[in-house]
């Protein structure tokens, strides 16, 4: 069973061009990490995952897991579902609880139907029963990859809008809000019973400081953050 959720190039490129290279400046090299208790099976992972040009890291249980994984690393994860103690659907709620949104690929040597969809609404990637195709396989992994970095820079653009909020002075913040509402700088001015001069600066220093050239460019910036 597979799911698409494949995000091309075009989908990944961000409003502000800069985010996304500081995201791929400053993170390291994507790793796709390797959750399964048979050694033969992330021996031959770890093999197929290096010939194809990708780092990866290899652990025989989801609490080795648990105990190192960074979220801060970029990458995925092809998660086994049978283990002892914890299983791969396991771990993936556990991942999800906490927060930690890494795109999965599910493999198993059976493909329940429960199993399958527990992985899915999961948010897993996909769901491969063994012995699956290596082509196929590969390109899930450039898929999960693809849409961990898109997640990385929407997150990392999120951090950047907030921090220009927080430049603002709480009267400008008061402006912007009826600004994102639609509201003209002489509404502004008698709902917050200021001159209109002073109500124009007021937008002229929110415009600035949110780097924003038009409150269309405004409107957009505080709408992505809502998404």
């Amino acid at each position: 069973m597979r799911i698409n959720q494949h995000v091309t190039a075009s989908n990944i490129a961000d409003p502000i061009q800069e985010m996304g290279e500081t995201v791929s400046e400053t993170n390291p090299t994507p790793t796709v990490f390797v959750v399964d208790d048979d050694p033969s099976m992330r021996k031959s992972l770890g093999r197929l995952l290096r010939s194809a040009g990708f780092a990866e890291e290899s652990f025989g249980s989801a609490e080795e897991f648990l105990n190192s994984y960074d979220p801060q690393r970029p990458g995925c994860l092809i998660l086994d579902v049978c283990m002892e103690e914890m299983t791969g659907l396991q771990l993936q709620a556990k991942l999800n609880e906490q927060g930690i949104f890494l795109p999965i690929i599910v493999i198993s040597g059976f493909g329940e139907v429960e199993n399958v969809v527990t992985a899915v609404k999961g948010g897993a990637i996909d769901f491969l029963e063994k012995p699956f195709d290596d082509d196929l396989l590969m390109t899930r992994v450039r898929q999960a990859l693809e849409v961990d970095q898109h997640r990385r820079v929407e997150a990392e653009r999120a951090e950047h809008i907030k921090s220009l909020i927080n430049t603002l002075t709480p009267r400008e913040k008061q402006v912007m809000e009826l600004l994102v509402q639609g509201r003209r700088t002489k509404q502004i001015a008698y709902d917050l019973h200021i001159s209109p001069k002073t109500a124009d600066i007021h937008r002229a220093h929110v415009l600035e400081k949110m780097q924003a050239d038009t409150v269309v460019d405004l409107v957009r910036l505080v709408h992505d953050l809502s998404d």
